[in-house]
């Protein structure tokens, strides 16, 4: 969808990017959503707290405990502002 969208000289926005990692993270696709995280970043787009809480749910949902540590660690490294959710879906998560 987003390849399409750049084809077709859409914008694409951390609206867009939201809704993307969302979708990945309801479909049980936590690598496209930690890859659209990525595409973001090399965009020069700077996540939101709700797209890296939207990030780390996606990872949670798959029970993928060490991905989602280190996406909070990346966030932390860029500076970037995690939530009060994306820290407690991790925080639960690790207690599996």
């Amino acid at each position: 969808l987003m390849e399409e969208m750049q084809r077709l000289s859409l914008l694409i926005d951390q609206v867009t990017y939201s809704a993307a990692v969302s979708a990945c993270g309801t479909g049980g696709k936590w690598r496209h959503a930690l890859a659209l995280l990525n595409c973001m970043r090399h965009s020069r787009l700077l996540p939101g707290a709700i797209i890296c809480s939207a990030a780390v749910s996606a990872c949670k949902a798959a029970g993928r405990w060490a991905e989602a540590l280190a996406l909070l660690a990346d966030l932390h490294h860029d500076r970037t502002a995690a939530d009060v959710a994306a820290y407690s879906a991790a925080a639960v998560l690790c207690e599996r």
